[in-house]
């Protein structure tokens, strides 16, 4: 049984100046879905994760979250739905001065009428799903390069969002954080969230992810599970997958060294 569409993008068209990022972008994400999208640098692929919360407006096209076209919002419309869209940074972004705890809270204070208890209650919760319990006083800057990332995953996650994106989480990261990191996912999937995966690493995807996107050419011509994308003979998905591999091979390398 295929789950509900939650966010389901139609023929999305966008320009920057002379250069076409996106042709015609079309896709589905289901609930309890984690789709990876695949795309060569410069591909747009964190374009359409802009889109997705309103940062970019597509020239033509729908982006239907829940029914509602996204496109076709004002700005005090898409700060009501950004809080059921929850956004994981390439860097974590924390807010520097804040502590683990603070940056947590944050959200919950300026969006929930939870208690100071209770927002303390979810925030450590949050911290024993990712492997941090006890850090709630450290500042960002006393956090190595995977605890950031994983306390920025807590905080696009602890106001239990509909659909959360991540743009290129693992990037930077050594096996081991790497590694971690994609554990936490992977528990937060077990608590069923629907997700977007943009990445170039093509191992974590396929360990967390449920169906697989390639942009190419700004379009979507392929998307399949993981199973079939693994197994395709397709000459995009292989050459695709090979190029990846390669670029993901030297930069575990180059952590290692």
């Amino acid at each position: 049984m295929v789950n509900r569409v939650v966010l389901d993008v139609r023929e999305v068209r966008k320009s920057f100046g002379e250069k076409v990022v996106h042709k015609g972008v079309s896709f589905q994400v289901h609930e309890r879905e984690i789709l990876a999208l695949f795309g060569g640098s410069g591909t747009g692929k964190s374009v359409i994760l802009r889109s997705i919360i309103g940062l970019e407006k597509p020239d033509s096209g729908e982006i239907l979250f829940e029914g509602h076209d996204l496109t076709k919002m004002t700005e005090d419309e898409l700060k009501q739905v950004r809080l059921k869209i929850g956004y994981v940074f390439q860097n974590g972004a924390l807010f520097d001065s804040l502590t683990v705890e603070e940056n947590l809270s944050y959200p919950l204070e300026a969006h929930t009428k939870l208690s100071p208890s209770e927002i303390l209650t979810k925030v450590n919760a949050m911290l024993e799903l990712i492997d941090m319990k006890g850090s709630n006083d450290l500042l960002p800057a006393e956090l190595s390069g995977g605890m950031q990332k994983r306390a920025g995953l807590a905080r696009a996650i602890i106001m239990e969002p509909k659909i959360i994106l991540f743009d290129e989480p693992t990037a930077g990261l050594d096996p081991t954080n790497t590694k971690r990191l994609i554990q936490n996912i992977n528990r937060l999937k077990t608590l069923g969230i629907t997700g977007i995966f943009v990445t170039h690493d093509i191992p974590s995807a396929f360990e967390i992810a449920d169906r697989v996107a390639i942009l190419s050419e700004g379009r979507i011509p392929i998307i399949d599970t993981v199973e079939n994308i693994r197994k395709s003979n397709d000459p995009l998905v292989q050459s695709f997958i090979s190029e990846a591999m390669a670029q993901e091979k030297m930069s575990r390398i180059r952590h290692a060294k």
